[in-house]
């Protein structure tokens, strides 16, 4: 038998780490947190510059289609990418051009490729890996750009007003279906020209047996992070 205290060992509670901590959900006031999602395959984003070096001096993009984000076009050009490890072909370029090139791919592609790209919200390309473009003019070696897109929600002022969001929040979002999965840290991108919705690469949607067009629920609010 113990006869005191100090016969028992205690285990000092370390401090607590915020950055370690789970986030802290505001629950969302709205009846209405259903979203779409649109899966994003392999894709490039690319500039004006990159684009001549690659088709050819004075070089356009050429609609094949549009995408449901307005103003935003699947263009009928591809390229080839080349990796440490290995080449996909046929990635086809999204429009319109932007100021840098990004390529973003899935984790599965960049196994195949030889590489381990970053998770990082579009456009936060510096110290990502780089890859080189093939296309039918020329090549170009990108010293950075490639990147698995951090999954994100576009969303109008309407919808978020609604949810009381702004642009460059982050929010919860649950998978109600096969796989019951919670997608934490999701970037909400608000402006007048979207549309909501959100999307994941196909690694997510597989892993969360998600299909194009399926309605996925907005938890709430991350508060910390």
């Amino acid at each position: 038998m113990f006869e005191n205290d100090s016969d028992f060992f205690f285990l000092e509670k370390p401090p607590v780490n915020l950055e370690d901590a789970p986030p802290h959900v505001e629950p969302l006031e709205s009846s209405n947190t259903d979203v779409k999602v649109r899966i994003s395959g392999r894709h490039i984003h690319i500039s004006q510059k990159d684009l001549e070096l690659l088709y050819g001096p004075g070089y356009n993009l050429t609609k094949y289609r549009d995408l449901a984000q307005p103003g935003q076009y699947a263009a009928k050009e591809t390229l080839t990418v080349v990796g440490p490890k290995g080449v996909i072909e046929g990635i086809r370029i999204l429009g319109p051009i932007r100021d840098k090139t990004q390529v973003e791919i899935s984790g599965t592609d960049g196994y195949r490729l030889g590489m381990e790209p970053p998770v990082r919200d579009s456009g936060n390309i510096a110290g990502t890996p780089g890859i080189v473009l093939v296309g039918p003019y020329g090549a170009v070696t990108l010293k950075e750009g490639v990147i698995l897109a951090a999954t994100h929600i576009h969303m109008s002022p309407d919808d978020a007003a609604k949810l009381k969001l702004k642009n460059g929040d982050r929010v919860q979002v649950l998978v109600d279906g096969e796989r019951d999965i919670i997608f934490t840290e999701v970037l909400v991108r608000v402006d007048r020209s979207f549309i909501t919705e959100m999307h994941v690469d196909t690694d997510e949607a597989n892993a969360a047996v998600i299909e194009d067009g399926d309605y996925v629920t907005i938890i709430g609010k991350i508060l910390v992070s």
